[in-house]
């Protein structure tokens, strides 16, 4: 067996759950996030390179974010034309769902691919701004704003976020007692 075979091999083995639980975050389906990681798994392999086995997953996640975002428009496309020629399955899938979950899933949904994937990728990767910058081609003011645009678009479907209201406000608490704006 070849070495990229074994690396491909022990990848699949032991990350393959979580490589297709971060594309299912991405995109929203099941057997979209499969796919999404079969595509990433030939793009990372197929150039015949040998990657070091600790950052194959690195690449494929890489690969899984790009063949998302690459692939939005192609999708939008078929979502159009799909209901003339397919009949949308009526069963849901065969992992049991939460309220909570289902009303994440559906709040990930209602965001455009660029929000959803700045949101996946600072509270499911736990990326830095910059990071996530580096990862997307953007700005770090672009990410800033689609972060503060799903976050906020989310909020007003599932709630506030506890943590994140909590922070801005001993932020704003913070920054009027450097001034001396507010009480000491």
């Amino acid at each position: 067996m070849a070495a990229w075979e074994e690396s491909l091999d022990a990848l699949v083995r032991t990350r393959g759950t979580a490589l297709v639980g971060y594309a299912y975050l991405l995109c929203g389906d099941r057997r979209e996030a499969e796919d999404l990681v079969q595509d990433a798994l030939v793009k990372t392999y197929a150039r015949g390179r040998t990657t070091p086995p600790e950052n194959v997953e690195g690449y494929v996640r890489r690969a899984v974010l790009t063949t998302y975002l690459d692939g939005f428009r192609r999708r939008r496309r078929w979502a159009a034309v799909r209901h003339l020629v397919a009949v949308e399955d009526a069963h849901p899938g065969a992992e049991p769902a939460s309220d909570a979950r289902v009303d994440v899933r559906a709040a990930l949904g209602s965001l455009s691919p660029r929000e959803r994937a700045c949101v996946v990728l600072r509270f499911y990767e736990d990326m830095t701004v910059p990071a996530i910058a580096d990862q997307l081609a953007v700005s770090q003011g672009a990410v800033k704003r689609y972060l503060s645009d799903g976050v906020r678009r989310m909020e007003s479907l599932l709630g506030p976020m506890p943590t994140a209201h909590a922070t801005a406000a001993d932020d704003v608490e913070h920054a009027q007692v450097v001034t001396g704006r507010g009480a000491r």
